[in-house]
């Protein structure tokens, strides 16, 4: 029961549960068997059952265990969902995206008004697709549903970005499902136009939209050559090698991995931030690569381009300082 309500509660705040060093020495082994240990200190009745004191074949603190404990949660989840849901109509919020692994990855919400007339919006799950064609997306929708029950035919909404493949007037995804069900209207996603018009207003300040010029160029240079590519990859690497050799950076599971430069969405929330990050981790690798290449007296851009990087990487700084 221990181990259940330590991973109940971290499901509950969406925290992971793992660390990237588990072992007995480490300083941190990850939320869940942190916590573990705070439940089990000072309460004699749980600390004499769990851990090292519980038998070698009953801790649940595998990773495996803890994997099939997060889906029996996630399941249970689910079909309270779906009971609070009834027969009652509902709409469908759906996006799509790459995870790390590059794999097209699509999720779908629930909202609906439920018993007490409250509007609900619940997530029902993710399913990779193979492709993002509005086919095949409307084809993974409906397994989805059926999966869990529910029919095309009482969906009252649908909510989408603005791309061609979901609002498209004649093949899009939206069509597609009004098609079948007249019922279905299609509302433009309010937080993707919530995007859209924060980025137009930062790329109109002189400030900002000077900032993300700067960071869209080092993508442009860099990217469009793979030698470029492989040179910042391969000087990254020496980089966190000497870091972890000088006991300047820890070592474990997941961390040092290989990285490279994201390039910014207007329409993805977060993905200026996350190039931001990567941009400022691999600093000192990006400079080498604009040394290198600067020093041809005909890439007169390049230097410039030198100077704005280094005048970037300290407003990212001051950025991270609030």
């Amino acid at each position: 029961m221990a181990s259940l309500e330590c991973i109940k509660f971290l499901m509950r705040g969406g925290l992971a549960l793992r660390g990237h060093n588990e072992s007995s020495s480490s300083s941190n082994k990850g939320n869940f068997l942190e916590l573990l240990e705070f439940h089990a200190c000072g309460r004699e009745e749980v600390e004499r059952v769990v851990l090292r004191n519980a038998p070698k074949n009953l801790q649940l603190t595998s990773p495996d265990i803890q994997k099939d404990l997060v889906h029996a949660m996630a399941s249970e989840t689910t079909k309270k969902i779906i009971q609070d849901l009834g027969d009652n109509f509902f709409c469908i919020l759906v996006d799509e995206t790459r995870d790390a692994s590059t794999k097209e990855q699509m999720a779908i919400v629930l909202r609906y008004v439920n018993d007490q007339g409250l509007v609900m919006e619940r997530f029902l799950g993710t399913t990779h697709v193979a492709n993002t064609k509005a086919l095949t997306l409307k084809g993974e929708i409906e397994t989805m549903l059926s999966k869990h029950g529910l029919s095309m035919s009482r969906i009252r909404g649908q909510g989408y970005d603005g791309a061609s493949n979901m609002k498209g007037q004649i093949n899009g995804l939206k069509s597609l499902i009004l098609a079948e069900n007249s019922s279905a209207y299609y509302i433009h996603c309010f937080a993707h136009q919530l995007q859209l018009a924060l980025v137009a207003v930062a790329k109109n300040h002189l400030e900002v939209g000077g900032f993300f010029k700067t960071v869209n160029s080092v993508m442009n240079l860099i990217g469009a050559s793979c030698k470029r590519s492989e040179f910042i990859r391969d000087a990254q690497v020496e980089k966190i090698a000497e870091a972890v050799a000088a006991n300047e950076r820890e070592t474990g599971r997941g961390l040092n991995q290989e990285m490279a430069l994201k390039r910014p969405g207007d329409t993805r929330w977060g993905s200026y931030y996350g190039a931001l990050i990567n941009l400022d981790s691999m600093f000192s690798a990006i400079i080498d690569v604009l040394d290198t290449i600067q020093n041809d007296p005909t890439l007169r851009q390049r230097q410039l381009l030198m100077h704005g990087v280094c005048r970037l990487h300290f407003k990212i700084l001051t950025l991270s300082s609030f």
